[in-house]
C-alpha cells in the first residue's frame, strides 16, 4: 500500500534521508517516532507528496513518486486524511461548515454532504456539535473535529502528525481511541508523535527516525515486566 524505496532527500545541505526503506501493509496501525527534526514530518509531507525525494521511490497505492504528474497530485490527497497538530480549522465557520467546505472544494453535493458530515462527527461523538464555532470547543474537541474532516471522504490512509502534542494525556487516549476504531475499520493510520507514554498502551507496530533511516522498534507497553 506504502513503499519507500531507497529514499535520498535533504534540506539544502542538511541531510534528512538516506537509503530510508520502508513499507507499510493496508490496515496497519503505525507510530512513527524519533526526536525532534529528525524527518517525521517530513516523510508524512512526502507521503501525500508536497516533498519529492531527491533519489528513490515513494509509492502510495497507484501513484509514484517518479511519475506523479501535477494534477493527480489532487486526487492522491483526496485518499489520505490528515490530522495536525494545531488542527488548521477555519475559525469563521462553524463545525458542519468546516466539514462542508472539505466536501464542496471535492465535489460532492446535495444530500450527500449532510450525510457524509453528520457520518463523520458521529464517528467522533460530535454530532451535537455541529453548530458550534471552533472557539466553543475544548482542545480534545477540534482535535476531534480535525478527525471527522480527515474522513469525510473515506480514505484509505489517515496521517496524523502529532495529533496529541497540545492535549492533556486523558483527551490524548481518547483521540488515539478514536484513531484505533478508525482503523479496526481497515483504514491505515501512522501517527507521528513523542508521546512514549501513549504508544504503551496500545499494540502497534512502531518505527524510528534515526540517522536517515526507518527502523522498527518495540516500545514495551505498560503493565508487562522486562
Amino acid at each position: 500500500m506504502l513503499t519507500f524505496s531507497h529514499v535520498d532527500f535533504k534540506y539544502t545541505n542538511q541531510p534528512v534521508f538516506d537509503d530510508l526503506n520502508l513499507q507499510v501493509e493496508q490496515g496497519e496501525l503505525i507510530f512513527l517516532i524519533g526526536k525532534s527534526g529528525i524527518g517525521k514530518t517530513t516523510l508524512l509531507k512526502m507521503i501525500y507528496m508536497e516533498i519529492l525525494p531527491d533519489s528513490g521511490t515513494v509509492n502510495v497505492g497507484q501513484y509514484s513518486s517518479d511519475k506523479i504528474t501535477e494534477k493527480d497530485i489532487p486526487f492522491l490527497r483526496r485518499k489520505i486524511g490528515m490530522v495536525f497538530q494545531d488542527f488548521q480549522l477555519l475559525h469563521d465557520r462553524n463545525v458542519y461548515d468546516n466539514l462542508a467546505f472539505v466536501l464542496q472544494v471535492t465535489g460532492v453535493q446535495g444530500k450527500q454532504i449532510k450525510r457524509k458530515i453528520l457520518h463523520a462527527l458521529s464517528d467522533v461523538g460530535l454530532a451535537h456539535k455541529q453548530n458550534n464555532m471552533p472557539n466553543q470547543l475544548s482542545g480534545g474537541e477540534k482535535q476531534r473535529v480535525a478527525i471527522a474532516r480527515a474522513i469525510i471522504n473515506d480514505p484509505f490512509l489517515v496521517l496524523a502528525d502529532e495529533p496529541t502534542g497540545n492535549l492533556d494525556p486523558e483527551t490524548s487516549e481518547e483521540i488515539m481511541d478514536i484513531l484505533k476504531k478508525i482503523n479496526s475499520r481497515g483504514t491505515t493510520v501512522i501517527f507521528a508523535t513523542h508521546n512514549y507514554e501513549l504508544i504503551r498502551k496500545f499494540e502497534s507496530k512502531i518505527i524510528r527516525l534515526d540517522g536517515g533511516r526507518a527502523v522498527k522498534v518495540f516500545i514495551k507497553k505498560k503493565g508487562e515486566s522486562d
